[in-house]
């Protein structure tokens, strides 16, 4: 599942406003930025939500060799 971490690094290369990032993935914005603070136990449908929205906008979440989960930007031709 990916982490608060990765949330707000995709959301911050994205470019989106946690309310925009929010509508796109049907969650209230109140909840979305609990999630990115880690003060909340999202649903594991919530967290799909999340990366989905934030997928079809163009990340792609890694595990960077080891070091941990991570997210870049996906290529143009990707």
């Amino acid at each position: 599942m990916i982490t608060p971490e990765q949330i707000r690094g995709a959301r911050a290369m994205l470019g989106l406003t946690q309310s925009d990032l929010a509508k796109l993935a049907g969650l209230s914005t109140t909840g979305l930025n609990n999630i990115e603070k880690g003060t909340a136990d999202p649903k594991a449908s919530t967290l799909r939500a999340i990366q989905t929205a934030l997928t079809e906008a163009g990340v792609i979440f890694i595990d960077q060799n080891g070091n941990g989960p991570g997210v870049r930007l996906r290529d143009r031709q990707e």
